[in-house]
């Protein structure tokens, strides 16, 4: 059911990506800075409430969490059509409504990748995120050309209602799930008292600093996530005003990219058997990169090969990395660190998304829209470096929770907060990197870096952590 109801969820949110940057194109003529505000929105919240959403739910029942989220998501999208038709929609409300959704998935996003180990064994968990990112693919492929098809025929705002009901399908879903789930019991400190806010945080925090499998994916989604989202902000920009391309054009153009990101779920076990997760990891990420290189190389007479071309490499790298390193985090995280685990990492990886929303409008209301989508591919593609110089490139099979060789308290006992984290000197993605570090432009729910048919002013992150 959990499978069934992502499927169309996927599909709806991929209808918005392109629907809400074209309802501030097209019918509010926003500029080039405002556009990409949208991302900025859309994103700022996993850097403002993801690292107390983690603590939170580890303390609370996943999957009513998660259909709290996708009603409020729906309730903020479906005031996009209402509010249009009333004539009173603003870009104010845009940025207001892509805020709402922005924090309501940050939970969503947290419990889902925590509540999926709860439902299946270790040994089914890349078989299952395989399926989840096939689905995400899937509606990557077809939601750009059906929100196309419906921004046409219909106009922007009435196509974003589309993504409204698909949460209400996935709300049907969840409440259809019949495992049963145990409330958390609450962790308690030293002093025998309950566990605090801040202590939860830092404990997950420092696992994934301690952690240097964890922590070399974390920089290196963060730098692919930085630089795609500089890409997201200002490429549905660049195909309207600077390619003079038609919204189904668009649609058609960024839907057949996607099919990479189905590729991508169809391969990525049989590369971690063929080659090691590890090599696979590094491996796909360098795709994903060089798949953002060539876009800005996109020209009115060569966009229908260059941009389905770039997409398409982004897709596959993007999903297939998401697949493994997801599948590594989860294999080598304790069941009660989950939560806090994925929103540290989430924190990281996705906290670059708004800066690199900023950066994009900045850099392309000055220098221009292709200069912009040159810096962002060139930053992409080095993202590999990270898990390349690191300890990710030597794992063969997915590891075990005995694997690893932080110390992680019971799942009643709580860390102090004062416990700082530990800092080493080092190159990028060696155990001790202390610099800031995008794969499935979710990028996607499965994963911390989005695929291809994720970018957009609205979108997720490609890369996920």
């Amino acid at each position: 059911m959990l499978w069934g109801g992502q499927s169309v969820s996927e599909l709806g949110s991929k209808v918005s990506l392109l629907a809400l940057p074209l309802v501030a194109i097209d019918s509010l003529h926003a500029g080039t800075f405002g556009v990409a505000l949208l991302s900025t929105f859309q994103t700022l919240p996993f850097l403002l409430v993801g690292l107390p959403a983690g603590a939170w739910a580890d303390r609370m029942r996943r999957r009513p969490v998660m259909i709290a989220a996708d009603v409020g998501r729906a309730l903020a999208l479906g005031s996009v059509p209402v509010a249009w038709a009333l004539s009173a929609l603003s870009l104010g409300q845009l940025y207001a409504v892509s805020l709402a959704t922005g924090v309501l998935t940050v939970f969503f996003d947290v419990d889902y990748q925590s509540y999926v180990p709860t439902l299946l064994p270790a040994e089914q968990l890349i078989d299952a995120n395989g399926k989840l990112q096939a689905t995400e693919s899937g509606g990557a492929i077809a939601g750009p050309a059906v929100g196309g098809a419906l921004v046409g025929v219909f106009g922007a705002a009435t196509a974003v209602a589309a993504d409204a009901a698909s949460f209400g399908a996935s709300v049907l879903s969840l409440l259809a799930i019949r495992a049963q789930e145990q409330r958390p019991r609450r962790r308690v400190g030293g002093d025998g008292r309950p566990a605090r806010l801040r202590a939860e945080i830092a404990e997950g925090l420092r696992f994934v600093w301690r952690e240097p499998r964890i922590r070399s994916v974390a920089f290196s989604t963060g730098t692919s996530n930085l630089f795609s989202t500089v890409s997201g902000a200002v490429l549905v920009l660049f195909m309207r005003r600077e390619l003079h391309l038609s919204a189904g054009h668009i649609g058609v153009l960024v839907g057949a990219g996607s099919a990479g990101g189905l590729l991508g779920a169809l391969v990525a076990a049989r590369l971690g058997a063929r080659l090691g997760i590890g090599r696979a990891i590094v491996l796909s990420i360098s795709v994903a990169g060089l798949g953002d290189l060539l876009l800005p190389l996109a020209t009115r007479g060569n966009a229908d090969v260059v941009i389905v071309l770039g997409e398409l490499l982004v897709g596959a790298g993007a999903i297939a990395y998401n697949i493994n390193q997801v599948s590594v985090r989860q294999a080598l995280c304790p069941p009660q660190l989950l939560g806090r685990m994925n929103a540290s990492v989430r924190f990281m990886v996705w906290g670059t998304m708004p800066l690199g929303g900023l950066i994009g409008g900045g850099l392309a209301s000055t220098v221009g829209l292709r200069p912009t989508l040159w810096v962002a591919g060139v930053g992409s593609f080095l993202a590999f470096t990270w898990v390349t110089f690191s300890p990710v490139r030597h794992i063969v099979t997915l590891p075990s929770r005995e694997d690893s060789d932080v110390l992680v308290p019971g799942p009643d006992v709580a860390v102090s907060a004062s416990a700082g984290l530990e800092r080493v000197a080092g190159g990028p993605g060696e155990a001790g990197q202390d610099a800031a570090g995008r794969a499935a432009g979710d990028r996607g729910a499965a994963g911390d870096r989005g695929a291809a048919g994720d970018r957009g002013a609205a979108g997720e992150a490609r890369p996920e952590s």
